[in-house]
């Protein structure tokens, strides 16, 4: 197996469990830890809008190929294995018939929110005390 054929396979493991995840949020059986971080790692990996945008260079792929990837991973160990499974075949399920990963409005709000307190947090503390 040649090392483009692993990345292909490891960015469809990385798709399916951010789907898992999608899933775990809503299965009963889900710890409450696991279904806080969850939550916020599914609103951003489907989230349209990226906290660091891609064209930023170096900087901006960074959440995609490091961040995203280790928060996914982390959430998916905090899940019991039973859940882990039963969302697994869920996702498997929607991604068949959807061909496509979910979307969220909700997490493109957010990010929205994030970078609007960002930009309030450096106007207040670097522009305006010169002004």
């Amino acid at each position: 197996m040649s090392i483009g054929d692993k990345l292909k396979s490891w960015a469809k493991r990385i798709k399916r469990d951010g789907v898992t995840l999608w899933f775990a949020g809503n299965h009963p059986a889900t710890p409450w830890y696991a279904k806080a971080l969850g939550v916020f790692v599914v609103a951003y990996a489907l989230s349209p809008i990226d906290l660091i945008p891609d064209f930023v260079p170096v900087l901006g792929y960074v959440d995609d190929v490091l961040l995203l990837p280790g928060l996914i991973w982390l959430t998916i160990r905090l899940l019991p294995p039973e859940v882990l499974a039963d969302c697994r075949n869920q996702a498997d399920v929607w991604i068949k018939t959807q061909g496509s990963k979910p979307s969220s409005r909700v997490g493109a709000v957010v990010i929205v929110l994030l970078w609007i307190a960002v930009g309030t947090a450096i106007w207040t503390w670097l522009v305006q005390p010169r002004l």
